[in-house]
C-alpha cells in the first residue's frame, strides 16, 4: 500500500475534461494532492505562469493522451514540453486509441498505459499502477461503480464517473454536436465549476447577445459531460407558457406521465421526481422571461443550464455573462477553416467582425464560396447589413442581420420608444463601452430621445429593454453595442434621422469635461473618449464641428503622451486634411494640428516626414504668431528634437540653445516649457559626448521638475531616466543601476508596462546591467522590450532596431555568436535602408557587426568595416567624442589580432590620451583602452612598458578582449 502523499499535476485537453475529473478524483482518493490544468485555477490567472508554478511544485505530471491533447495550438504542448525539458516525471495515460503518428516525436518513445476500453475497476488499477509502478494491491480495490440510468439514488453522486465510449445516456434529448466547435475553454471550465458548486439544484444562466454562441456552449457541454449524467433533456424555453408541454415529454420518457392528467399535472409530477433523482441535466434554451421561468425550475440534486439574452437572472440563477471570442480563439477559428489565411489577415478580419462567433461563422461561409478576403472586408464596411444576411451556418437559427432585426422588432413592438432611440444613438457612437454619465449630462440637448428630459429615471428605463433583448451589454456605469449590430442599425436609419443623431453625438461629446491629457491620472477618462473619437464613422461625423475642435486636439495630445502614436497619427491626419480645407493652413487650430502630426510622425520613426512638417509649421507660426509666441517656440523645440533623431547634433544644439534662451525670457525659469528645453539641450549635449555638462543640467532639471510637476509626472520620470543614462556614460554604473531600477519601477506604476517610455527605461537598465557584466539578467529584459516594441511599433521602428541591437550584443557576450550575427546583420541592413549610411545609429550597427565578425575570426573584414566606422565617426562626431574613441579601440583590437601591432599601438596611445583628457583616469573606458594598449605591447615583447601602464604583469591570454560595442 502506498502511503506517501505525492503531488500530481493533471494535464489534459479541454474536451477531455470528464476524464481529468475522474483521474483527479481517483488520485485524491488514493491520498494524493492533485491540481488539474485550469480546474483549480481562478478565471484570469496567467496560464503559462500557473503551469510553470504547478510543474515546479508537482512530483509528477499525469498527461491524458488523446487526439485532442496533441491538436495544433493546444496549451498541453507547452505543458509536456516543459515537463520533459525540466526532466520532470511524466506519467502518460491514453484515454482513447492512438496511432503512432498521433503522438509528437518528443514523446514517441514514452510508454503509456491505456485507460480506454476498460471497466472502472481495471481502469482504476491501471491508473494507480502507472502512478505508483507495478504492485499488488494491499487490499480489495473498491469499485466506484456507475449507477444505471434507472437508479434513483447513488452512494456518492458527486463522484466523477469513468467516461465511457458506449454511448449517450438512455434518457437523452439534445441537438447534434457541432463538429466545428472551438475555443471557449475558459468558459467551459467556469460553467462546469459552477454546476458542481453545490449538492442541491444548481442553476446556471449563460447570458449574452444573439450570435455570441450561448446555445453552442450548452450543446457542447451536454455532449462533453454526457457520461456524468443519467438524464439530459433539452427544452426550447422561448415561450415560457409551453414549459409544461416540454416537461410532459420528459415525464412520459421517464414513465411517470399520466395520459388522463393535464400537462401541468404531469409537469409537476416531473418536478417532484427530479427532487429525488441524481445526475440529471435540464437545459432551458433561449429563456427570455425569468419571472415566468422561475416557477418551473426543478429542485433536487441536479443541474439546470439556461441560455438567455436577458441578463435579469439575479436571485434565480448564477449568471455568467458570455462575451465574444478572445482574439486568439478568433484567429485560430479562421486559420482552421480558411486555407492560407495568415495570422495578420485573420486578426484584421476578426477585428472587423468584433470577434462575434456567428459573424465569424458567416464570414467563413462567404469566403469559402469564392469571395476574396479584401472584397469581403470592403463590403463589410459599405454593405454591412446585406453581407450579414448571407448565411449557411447550420448551427445558428438565423443570420446575424435577421437576428438583429428580430430583436429590434420586439423592442419596438414592446412599446419602448426611448430604448429604441437610445439604441440608434449608441449605434452612431463607437463600439466600446459608452459611459452613462455622458448621456445624463447631455440629455437636455438631445433631440432624438423622446420623453421628459428632466426625468431622472429615463436612462434606466431605456437601458433595461436593450439588455433584455440582447441588443446591448449593460454594466454598472456603461453600456455597449456590438460593432456589427451598430453597423446594421446605421444602414437601416434614414438620412434625415441619421443627421439628427449625428448632431446628438456631437452634443454628447461636446459636453464631456475631461482633465489635462498629459497627466496619467486623467488617462482612463481620456481613453473612454478617444476610443469613440477614433472610430471612423464617429470621427467623420464630428471632424468639422467647431465646438469639438479643442476636444479633438486634446484627444490627440492624450494619444501622443500615452504612447499611442499610430492612433494619434491617423486621427491627426484626418483632422489636418479637414481643417486646413475649411480654415486655411495658417489658422491657429490647423497649425496646432500640424504640430501634433509632426510629433506623431517622429514617434513613429519617420523623422524625415516629421522634419518637413515641423519646418513648414514653424515658418507659418513665425509669420503669423511671431518668434516669441509659445506655440512658435514649441515648434522650434520639436524641430530641434527631430534634427537630433536624424543625427544632426550640432544643429540640434544650436536650435535648443536658441529656444531655451527665448523661453527663459518669455516664460521664466520654472515654466514647464522652459524645463522641457533645458532637458532636451542636456540630451543633445550627451549625444555630443559632453557627459559632465549634460549631467549637471539634468540634475538641475530633475530638481526643478520634482518641485514644479511632482515626482510622478512623466516629464520628471523622463529626466530621471536621462540622468541615469548620463551617469552610466560617465562610468558610474552602480549608481546608474540603482537610479534606473527606481525609474523603471515608477514608469511601470505610473505609465504601465506597454508605454514606450517604460520600454526605454527597461532597455536602459538592461544596458547598464550589461556594462556590469550581468548579461544573464539583462537578456530576459531585452527580449521582453524587443517583443513589446515589435508588437506596438513594428519591425522597422528605430527603437525596435535599437532593442534588437542591444539584445544581439548581450547574446554575443553569452557566446551565442551565430544568432547575434544574424540579428546584427539584419539591423545594419534595415538602418542603412531607413536612416542612411551616415546616421549615427547606422554607424553603430556597422561597428557592432564588425565586432561580431571578430568573434568568428574574420579579422580582415572586421578591420575594413571598423576603419570605415572610425572615419565616419571622426567626421560626424569629432576626434574626441567617446564613441569615436570606442571605434578607435575596436579597430586597434582587430589590428592586434592581425598582428599589426605598430598601427594598433599608435591608435591606442592616441585614444588613451584623449580619454584621459575627456573622461578622466578612473572611467572604465579609459581603463579598458589602457589594458588593450598593455596587451598589444606585451604581444610585441615590450612587457616592461605594459607593466608600467597597468602596474601589474599583463595577462597574455586576454589578447583582444577589450572590444566594446557601442
Amino acid at each position: 500500500m502506498i502511503d506517501i502523499t505525492q503531488r500530481f499535476f493533471v494535464s489534459y485537453a479541454g474536451p477531455d475534461r470528464a476524464w481529468a475529473e475522474w483521474v483527479g478524483w481517483q488520485l485524491k482518493r488514493a491520498g494524493h494532492d492533485v491540481e488539474l490544468d485550469r480546474w483549480d485555477w481562478r478565471t484570469g490567472d496567467d496560464f503559462v505562469q500557473r503551469v510553470n508554478l504547478a510543474l515546479g511544485r508537482a512530483d509528477a505530471m499525469v498527461a491524458l493522451f488523446s487526439r485532442n491533447y496533441f491538436a495544433a495550438g493546444r496549451w498541453t504542448q507547452e505543458e509536456w514540453s516543459a515537463a520533459v525539458a525540466k526532466r520532470g516525471r511524466l506519467v502518460p495515460v491514453a484515454i482513447e486509441p492512438l496511432a503512432d503518428d498521433d503522438i509528437p516525436a518528443l514523446l514517441a518513445g514514452r510508454l503509456y498505459r491505456d485507460l480506454h476500453g476498460l471497466d472502472e475497476t481495471a481502469a482504476t488499477l491501471a491508473l494507480l499502477e502507472a502512478v505508483h509502478g507495478p504492485m499488488p494491491p494491499a487490499g480489495p480495490v473498491a469499485f466506484p461503480g456507475a449507477a444505471s440510468a434507472a437508479s434513483d439514488t447513488e452512494p456518492d453522486p458527486q463522484r466523477p464517473r469513468l467516461p465511457s465510449s458506449v454511448g449517450l445516456p438512455e434518457v437523452w434529448k439534445v441537438r447534434r454536436r457541432n463538429p466545428d466547435f472551438s475555443g471557449r475553454e475558459a468558459e467551459m471550465v467556469q460553467l462546469r465549476t459552477g454546476l458542481l458548486s453545490g449538492h442541491q439544484t444548481v442553476v446556471q444562466a449563460l447570458h449574452g447577445m444573439g450570435g455570441i454562441g450561448k446555445t453552442q456552449i450548452a450543446v457542447e457541454y451536454a455532449h462533453r459531460f454526457a457520461s456524468q449524467y443519467d438524464i439530459v433533456w433539452w427544452v426550447d424555453a422561448e415561450q415560457a407558457d409551453q414549459l409544461p408541454v416540454r416537461y410532459t415529454e420528459l415525464a412520459d420518457r421517464l414513465g411517470i406521465a399520466k395520459s388522463d392528467a393535464g400537462t401541468e399535472a404531469n409537469a409537476y409530477a416531473l418536478l417532484q421526481r427530479l427532487r429525488t433523482r441524481h445526475r440529471w441535466l435540464l437545459i432551458l434554451d433561449n429563456a427570455e422571461q425569468p419571472d415566468q421561468i422561475e416557477p418551473w425550475l426543478p429542485e433536487g440534486p441536479g443541474h439546470v443550464l439556461i441560455t438567455s439574452r436577458n441578463p435579469d437572472w439575479h436571485g434565480i440563477a448564477h449568471k455568467s455573462d458570455l462575451d465574444v471570442f478572445t482574439r486568439t480563439d478568433s484567429v485560430a477559428y479562421f486559420q482552421a477553416r480558411i486555407l492560407g489565411i495568415t495570422t495578420e489577415q485573420a486578426d484584421l478580419l476578426a477585428q472587423d467582425l468584433g470577434d462575434l462567433p456567428l459573424a465569424l461563422a458567416q464570414a467563413v461561409g462567404v469566403l469559402r464560396s469564392g469571395m476574396s478576403l479584401d472584397r469581403y472586408r470592403q463590403l463589410l464596411t459599405t454593405h454591412t447589413a446585406r453581407l450579414l444576411q448571407e448565411s449557411d451556418v447550420r448551427d445558428y437559427p438565423a443570420p446575424l442581420a435577421a437576428t438583429v432585426d428580430i430583436s429590434v422588432a420586439r423592442l419596438t413592438d414592446g412599446g419602448h420608444p426611448d430604448a429604441s432611440a437610445l439604441l440608434r444613438l449608441g449605434a452612431f457612437l463607437g463600439p466600446e463601452p459608452i459611459p452613462t454619465t455622458w448621456l445624463e449630462t447631455a440629455r437636455p440637448g438631445l433631440s432624438t430621445i423622446p420623453g421628459d428630459p428632466d426625468d431622472p429615471m429615463w436612462l434606466r428605463s431605456a437601458l433595461q429593454p436593450l439588455g433584455r433583448f440582447g441588443l446591448a451589454r449593460t454594466d454598472f456605469d456603461t453600456f455597449q453595442i456590438h460593432r456589427l449590430t451598430q453597423a446594421i442599425l446605421r444602414t437601416q436609419t434614414s438620412p434625415d434621422l441619421a443627421e439628427a443623431i449625428r448632431d446628438d453625438v456631437a452634443t454628447v461629446l461636446a459636453e464631456i469635461n475631461l482633465g489635462d491629457p498629459q497627466f496619467p491620472a486623467e488617462w482612463p477618462l481620456w481613453t473612454s473618449l478617444t476610443v469613440h473619437l477614433i472610430t471612423p464613422h464617429v470621427s467623420t461625423a464630428v471632424i468639422d464641428r467647431p465646438e469639438l475642435r479643442t476636444t479633438l486636439s486634446k484627444a490627440v495630445e492624450f494619444l501622443l503622451h500615452s504612447g499611442q502614436p499610430r492612433a494619434a497619427h491617423d486621427l491627426t491626419t484626418a483632422l489636418h486634411k479637414a481643417w486646413s480645407t475649411g480654415l486655411g493652413l495658417d489658422h491657429p487650430d490647423v497649425l496646432t494640428c500640424a504640430q501634433h502630426l509632426g510629433h506623431a510622425s517622429a514617434d513613429l520613426g519617420d523623422f524625415t516626414k516629421a522634419r518637413s512638417i515641423i519646418e513648414d509649421t514653424i515658418g507659418r507660426r513665425r509669420r503669423v504668431l511671431g518668434e516669441d509666441h509659445p506655440d512658435t517656440l514649441q515648434s522650434g523645440n520639436n524641430l530641434a528634437n527631430t534634427l537630433g533623431e536624424l543625427g544632426e547634433y550640432a544643429e540640434a544644439r544650436r536650435m535648443h540653445e536658441g529656444v531655451l534662451a527665448r523661453r527663459r525670457r518669455v516664460l521664466g525659469e520654472d515654466h514647464p516649457d522652459t524645463l522641457q528645453s533645458t532637458n532636451n539641450l542636456a540630451g543633445t549635449l550627451r549625444d555630443l559626448g559632453e557627459y559632465a555638462e549634460a549631467r549637471r543640467i539634468h540634475e538641475g532639471v530633475l530638481a526643478h521638475r520634482r518641485r514644479v510637476l511632482g515626482e510622478d509626472h512623466p516629464d520628471t520620470l523622463q529626466t530621471g531616466s536621462s540622468l541615469a543614462n548620463t551617469l552610466a556614460d560617465l562610468g558610474e554604473y552602480a549608481e546608474a543601476r540603482r537610479m534606473m531600477e527606481e525609474v523603471l519601477a515608477s514608469h511601470r506604476r505610473v505609465l504601465g508596462e506597454d508605454h514606450p517610455d517604460t520600454f526605454t527605461a527597461a532597455n536602459n537598465l538592461a544596458n547598464t546591467l550589461g556594462k556590469l557584466g550581468e548579461y544573464a539578467e539583462a537578456r530576459p529584459m531585452q527580449e521582453d522590450v524587443l517583443a513589446r516594441r515589435r508588437r506596438l511599433l513594428g519591425e522597422d521602428h528605430p527603437q525596435t532596431l535599437t532593442a534588437t541591437n542591444n539584445l544581439a550584443g548581450t547574446l554575443g557576450e553569452l557566446g551565442e555568436y551565430a544568432e547575434a550575427r544574424r540579428m546584427l546583420e539584419d539591423v545594419l541592413a534595415r538602418r542603412r535602408r531607413l536612416l542612411g549610411e551616415d546616421h549615427p545609429d547606422t554607424v553603430t550597427a556597422a561597428a557592432n557587426f564588425a565586432s561580431i565578425l571578430g568573434r568568428f575570426g574574420e579579422y580582415a573584414e572586421a578591420r575594413r568595416m571598423q576603419e570605415d566606422v572610425l572615419a565616419r565617426r571622426r567626421r560626424l562626431l569629432g576626434e574626441d567624442h567617446p564613441i569615436t574613441l570606442t571605434a578607435a579601440n575596436n579597430l586597434a583590437s582587430s589590428l592586434h589580432e592581425l598582428g599589426q601591432y605598430g598601427e594598433a599601438v599608435e591608435l591606442l596611445r592616441d585614444a588613451r590620451a584623449r580619454r584621459l583628457r575627456v573622461l578622466g583616469e578612473k572611467h572604465p573606458d579609459t581603463a579598458r583602452v589602457t589594458r588593450n594598449l598593455a596587451a598589444v605591447l606585451t604581444s610585441m615583447g615590450r612587457t616592461y612598458e605594459a607593466q608600467q601602464l597597468t602596474g601589474r604583469k599583463p595577462n597574455r591570454g586576454k589578447r583582444g578582449s577589450g572590444r566594446k560595442r557601442r
